[in-house]
């Protein structure tokens, strides 16, 4: 498997608003078109607005067991696209990418925010660009994450459920300050901690993708509020033009 190049980065979530505004489209133009619509499953995780990647088998985002890429850790610490952005215009298995224009929150809503609970793209893979990937941020969970990994476009209509992970490059606090803001507001709870979408050095473990075991109870998070049960994400590819 191809291995994205590996930079690390830092980022405030939604400190960029020129990154959030549109979606980031590279190289889509004729052949088939899926529509791919991702729903949130949890009762209170809400998730950064995800990167969807159409490329060949031989490359890929992440592996559960292996090691987690910079940009694997930029998303899952602080909701940063960024780079994971930036590494996919230079591979040359990556036909197209989208990327989303806002978070994607339960379907209960219980920060009564604007945000809605499913989000469709459209995707356009060309010649043996036939695989999709798709990564968000688990934002309240100090470096969670869901996604799936070369998954096989159907050839009409395909159903599948992503889980969440641990990307196990920060140590789970589950303490507001050492996650991003958006945390406590999009969830509905209020906090004095402000959060930070940096990284913090102090808190670094050896960075291995693991099944998330969940949410424990600890300095802020509650597991009747945070927590879920897998699968955290319906994902639905649908081809919707040949």
């Amino acid at each position: 498997m191809h291995v994205i190049k590996k930079t690390r980065i830092t980022y405030t979530l939604f400190g960029m608003a020129s990154l959030l505004l549109l979606p980031a489209l590279a190289m889509a133009s004729g052949g088939n078109k899926y529509k791919v619509t991702i729903t949130n499953l949890t009762p209170g995780q809400p998730f950064t607005p995800p990167v969807l990647v159409v490329h060949n088998n031989r490359t890929g985002i992440f592996d559960l067991g292996e090691e987690a890429s910079a940009e694997i850790q930029a998303i899952a610490e602080n909701g940063n696209n960024e780079p994971l952005v930036t590494a996919l215009a230079g591979d040359v298995y990556v036909r197209q990418w989208v990327e989303g224009t806002a978070p994607i929150v339960p379907a209960n809503n219980p920060g009564g925010t604007p945000f809605e609970s499913s989000a469709s793209f459209t995707i356009s893979p060309h010649g043996n660009a036939r695989y999709l990937s798709i990564v968000s941020m688990l934002i309240c969970t100090n470096d969670g994450f869901m996604g799936i990994d070369t998954v096989r476009l159907p050839v009409k209509k395909r159903t599948v459920y992503a889980v969440a992970y641990d990307a196990r490059t920060e140590t789970n606090t589950e303490d507001f300050a050492d996650m991003v803001p958006p945390c406590q507001g999009l969830i509905g709870v209020s906090s004095d901690d402000m959060g930070t979408g940096m990284t913090d050095p102090l808190l670094t473990e050896e960075g291995t993708v693991i099944p998330h075991v969940g949410i424990h109870g600890g300095v802020d998070l509650k597991p009747q509020v945070h927590g879920w049960s897998d699968p955290v994400a319906e994902i639905v590819i649908e081809r919707v033009r040949h």
